[in-house]
Formats: C-alpha cells, sequence, structure tokens
C-alpha cells in the first residue's frame, strides 16, 4: 500500500478493498455490489413488493414481508430510481422512530430533490442513534454533492471515530469525496 497515502489519510476506498482483509459491506446488504435485481424491481409496480411465499407483488402495508425484506425492496427500488416507490415501502415499515428508517427517509427524499428535509432525517436518525455510520455516510455524500468537502470529511471523521474503519459507509464516502460521485443505494 502506498505509505505516502497512508501517512496523509488519503487512503482510497480501492486501496482499502484490495488489502482489506474483512469484506465491505454495501448498506443494507450483505456485501458490496449493487443489489441484486429481484422480482421486485422486475414485476412490481407502485411500490409493491414481491413475495416469494405467495409468489406475486403485495402491497408492504398489508404483508406478512419481514423488516429485513423491506429494507432490501427501499435499497433495490432506490439503486433503480424508483425513489416514490421505495417510500411507499419506508411507510409501511412498522417502528418510524427507528433511527435506520429515518436514514432511508432522508436518503429517499434527498434523491428526489428535497436535500434539507433528507438532511433533517439524517439528523433526526443521528440524534438516535449516533453510530449510525449510514446515516453519516448519506450525509457525508448530500454534502459531497453540495460541494462542501469539509463538511462531508467531518462525517468521514465520524464514521472512522465511531468505529466504522473498513466499512461501505466508509469506503463509499472516502469514494465520493475523492471522485465527487456518490451512490444510489
Amino acid at each position: 500500500m502506498n505509505i505516502k497515502a497512508i501517512v496523509s489519510g488519503t487512503v482510497t476506498g480501492a486501496m482499502i478493498a484490495a488489502f482489506s482483509p474483512l469484506p465491505l459491506f454495501a448498506a443494507g446488504s450483505d456485501d458490496s455490489s449493487s443489489p441484486t435485481t429481484t422480482n421486485t424491481t422486475k414485476e412490481c409496480k407502485n411500490g409493491k413488493v414481491w413475495s416469494d411465499n405467495k409468489n406475486r407483488c403485495v402491497n408492504p402495508e398489508n404483508s406478512s414481508l419481514d423488516v429485513d425484506t423491506l429494507y432490501g425492496a427501499v435499497r433495490e427500488l432506490s439503486h433503480a430510481g424508483r425513489f416514490e416507490d421505495a417510500q411507499r415501502v419506508l411507510a409501511a415499515m412498522p417502528d418510524q422512530a427507528d433511527d435506520r428508517v429515518m436514514t432511508y427517509w432522508g436518503f429517499t427524499t434527498r434523491k428526489m430533490g428535497q436535500v434539507e428535509l433528507g438532511m433533517e432525517y439524517y439528523s433526526k436518525a443521528l440524534a438516535l442513534n449516533p453510530d449510525n455510520l449510514l446515516a453519516r455516510s448519506y450525509m457525508g455524500q448530500a454534502h459531497v454533492e453540495a460541494g462542501d468537502l469539509v463538511l462531508a470529511r467531518a462525517q468521514l471523521l465520524e464514521i472512522r471515530k465511531r468505529g466504522g474503519t473498513d466499512t461501505w459507509a466508509e469506503t463509499s464516502l472516502e469514494e465520493a469525496i475523492r471522485t465527487g460521485n456518490t451512490y444510489t443505494f
């Protein structure tokens, strides 16, 4: 690894990925890759989610889908740019005051162009759980999009301070700061 990069603190996500013994996980999943396309995005419309048990699209608010399945649907729909559909799934979450739900409300709202409201959701998520690395990463990426790299780097430092080194949250924000490109999942 580049010693100059380590000393200066400019290690890139790619460098971490190449030399990290730990896998880098994408938000809301078990890997660092884009969400897998499922029948939720292939077949379902209007915020419905695929149910393997029923072998059809179901309304998330009237289904027996577990919370992890709903989060997976939010992530997949967001990656497909279907933020309104993702928000319909979010609205079906049983605990709207959960910091993870607030994080995804912030993300989808921000991606739909309501940046200030998205930042309010991130702030609420962090008030509930200051160690929510995903909220910090997404907030930092919003700062990158706004051109405020000082605030973006402050979130990156908080992620590291809170044990988030070698996580998707750190790597994605670091990459966004370096390139100016942010993530849709």
